[in-house]
């Protein structure tokens, strides 16, 4: 029972010192990531963000409890949704397909999501990429294709054992919010997944799509009366120095609404 409560006490007191670490100074903004460690494979995220502002405050959101994390999102001003392992397919609505898949993280999976609805709902200003797309599309009930090489017909390849070197086409959507950013009608971009979304969620429209009819970007069907939200299926945060205009417009986006949206808090 000692301690149970020593250990209470002490996540208790590691989420007080977030809360007090992350109350902006003057002008400093809070950018929430779902995942932003280990450093060898998230640590790109970090970087990306201070391409477009050096004095921007990072918090790892994944180091928390759901309800912690939730708790210290209210004191952040956009939320970044990052890549990684595979969602898991009982959220939606293909657990006969577990064994297709790969790895899972079930914390992650109900983190992220708790993290979308509420950053959704206050308006906060929201990016999802790889994977963060895919667990959007399914937060807001699309769902995803378990295996782009078994299940759809193409000859692109959008993973390969040399991650750092698979790219490919997309076309941009005429008149969408990430065609407006990058002023590009199409162009390469980085690619590592093999999942991606099937089908779309109602409150989405499509900005980007790869020439096989992958959906590469997402953004609000009708972005009247909510936050500054763009998904993208490729990895921007590694993308800044072989095609930046599919990279840094999106972050530079990003933190001017999150510097609109802290002034209004």
């Amino acid at each position: 029972m000692r301690r149970k409560s020593i250990f209470q006490f002490s996540i208790l007191l590691f989420v007080a010192f977030i809360l007090y670490s992350c109350q902006p100074k003057e002008h400093e903004l809070v950018i929430a990531i779902s995942k932003a460690k280990p450093d060898k494979w998230y640590g790109n995220y970090p970087q990306w963000v201070q391409k477009a502002d050096p004095k921007v405050k990072i918090i790892n959101m994944y180091e928390l409890g759901v309800d912690s994390a939730l708790q210290v999102l209210d004191h952040c001003d956009g939320l970044i949704v990052s890549g990684g392992a595979d969602v898991y397919p009982g959220w939606y609505g293909k657990l006969a397909d577990t064994a297709r898949c790969g790895e899972f993280d079930r914390y992650r999976d109900t983190l992220e999501t708790e993290l979308i609805k509420k950053a959704i709902a206050i308006k906060m200003p929201l990016v999802g990429i790889c994977r963060g797309e895919q667990i959007l599309n399914v937060t807001l009930g699309g769902s995803l294709i378990i295996d782009i090489s078994t299940d759809h017909d193409t000859t692109i390849k959008h993973r390969l054992v040399d991650w750092e070197n698979c790219y490919h086409q997309i076309q941009l959507t005429q008149g969408s919010l990430l065609s407006k950013l990058s002023s590009q009608a199409e162009g390469q971009v980085n690619s590592n997944h093999h999942q991606a979304i099937d089908k779309l969620a109602d409150d989405l429209k499509i900005s980007s799509i790869a020439r096989d009819g992958i959906i590469e970007s997402v953004e609000w069907k009708n972005p009247n009366n909510k936050g500054f939200m763009i998904a993208v299926q490729w990895h921007p945060e590694r993308l800044d120095t072989v095609n930046p205009e599919l990279s840094l417009p999106i972050i530079r986006e990003m933190i001017l609404q999150a510097e609109q949206y802290h002034s209004h808090k």
